[in-house]
């Protein structure tokens, strides 16, 4: 098959063929096609660079790099501002710290695995700044592969640049994204977030519970002193909406060393002897 076989070449005033049809392609009865789209593309370019599996990382996009944080800080103080805002993105920086060397620690750990024909556990993030720039950004530190799986919002900025290009995506739709967001992801990470993180904590969560992603998945909470204050596990339990063990599902921590070694600990016991994806 060549390559060009399904370029359209046609002159003005003629019909074109549906699939080129900008009104036909960007219209609802065009919406099955456009959904088939946003599974097949990232699968093509999954295969392409032979990656098997990902580790998953998501946190909010406001929290800044220290540097950057550091100089916000600075020049409030110069200018002879309010500094609590510019103190507080200092406090939180230190999250986008541990997400940048937890990301290089576990890419270079998986850099470095034996016997491995794909590409194992690829840093894999929403694309955008913040957490997601910090763990992409980590990957890359480290020299390998990192993806990001973005989405069009009205003000969301640019994918952030550590992404790896032939990896860079652009959603439409929430729910394929979160397909190929859980789809291949062996462990997951959660650092400080907002609606999104929570989002994705507790449809996780969802999915582990009622046993539809039938896989091992560590989840990390990594950052006790933000958790604690905004989720209250415990509470869901004790009213018996959940079990006890469900709290289970989550290991807590502030250190990306703990962090680091129980995630390469429960890779090595559930995800290396059976690779390949699956919920």
């Amino acid at each position: 098959m060549k390559k060009t076989e399904f370029v359209s070449e046609t002159v003005p005033g003629d019909p074109v063929e549906a699939y080129v049809n900008p009104d036909f392609m960007g219209s609802p009865d065009a919406r099955p096609l456009r959904i088939l789209a946003e599974y097949l593309y990232p699968q093509k370019q999954f295969a392409k660079h032979r990656i098997d599996d990902t580790i998953l990382f998501f946190g909010s996009a406001r929290i800044p790099a220290p540097d950057d944080a550091e100089a916000g800080l600075e020049k409030a103080r110069a200018a002879g501002a309010d500094t609590k805002a510019a103190e507080r993105a200092v406090f939180m920086s230190r999250y986008y710290g541990a997400t940048r060397e937890l990301a290089r620690r576990l890419t270079e750990w998986s850099l470095n695995l034996d016997d491995c024909q794909e590409r194992r556990f690829v840093i894999c993030t929403g694309a955008g700044p913040g957490i997601m720039e910090a763990a992409n950004r980590g990957a890359r530190d480290a020299g390998g592969e990192t993806i990001g799986l973005g989405i069009t919002l009205p003000k969301e900025e640019a994918n952030n640049p550590y992404v790896t290009p032939d990896l860079n995506f652009e959603f439409h739709y929430f729910f394929t994204r979160k397909f190929w967001f859980l789809y291949p992801a062996k462990a997951l990470v959660l650092m400080p977030g907002g609606f999104g993180t929570l989002d994705e904590l507790f449809e996780t969560l969802t999915l582990l519970q009622t046993r539809k992603m039938k896989k091992r998945l560590p989840v990390v909470l990594f950052g006790s002193e933000y958790w604690d204050k905004v989720l209250n596990l415990q509470a869901l339990a004790d009213f018996g909406a959940i079990n006890q063990e469900d709290i289970d599902l989550i290991y807590r921590t502030d250190s990306v060393e703990d962090a680091f070694t129980y995630i390469v600990d429960q890779l090595c016991r559930y995800a290396l002897p059976n690779p390949g994806k699956g919920m």
